[in-house]
């Protein structure tokens, strides 16, 4: 069985994770070098009272009806498990597209990537910061600031395209 890393929590990296459950990979972790779940999605929680929350990035998602078709199921899904509910208060300068749907969350928009994160099963590591991966044998050496390298079989980058130019390593060729 091939050893994956999907390297981002976020959005991208928990739908991933999510998505290659039912592939024959083998066991998936995913790696972040943030303190919890979310990337440009994430929650901020005062430490005084859990209810006081702030979405830092992300405050609402949009489905447009002209792209809608490949995206309802996972809309429906986030919808009938209560991590997503219709949009209905105003917002200050919000542009408004004909047939588009707007939606919050209401436990954080972090809840959103947690959800993927939880239904993928995948081992979740946090303050992992990668700075190099390499081609070992076959394989994908990957290092980070703290603790010893691992040797994976795949390794997919769901982070912002400037942190992924900050790698070292074969990753630049």
């Amino acid at each position: 069985m091939a050893r994956v890393l999907v390297v981002g929590a976020g959005l991208t990296g928990g739908a991933c994770a999510a998505l290659l459950r039912g592939a024959p990979l083998g066991r998936i972790a995913v790696w972040d070098k943030a303190r919890g779940a979310g990337g440009r999605m994430s929650t901020s929680r005062s430490a005084r009272d859990a209810a006081c929350t702030a979405d830092l990035g992300a405050q609402y998602i949009t489905l447009e009806t002209e792209r809608a078709a490949p995206r309802r199921s996972f809309y429906e899904e986030l919808l009938s498990h209560g991590i997503l509910k219709p949009l209905t208060a105003p917002i200050e300068g919000m542009v408004v597209k004909e047939g588009s749907y707007n939606y919050m969350a209401p436990q954080g928009i972090s809840s959103v990537v947690k959800y993927y994160l939880k239904q993928s099963d995948a081992d979740v590591f946090y303050e992992q910061h990668v700075t190099r991966i390499s081609l070992r044998d076959g394989k994908w050496e990957v290092s980070r600031k703290m603790g010893p390298p691992e040797q994976f079989d795949i390794v997919i980058l769901t982070m912002p395209v400037p942190q992924i130019l900050q790698l070292q390593g074969d990753i630049v060729n």
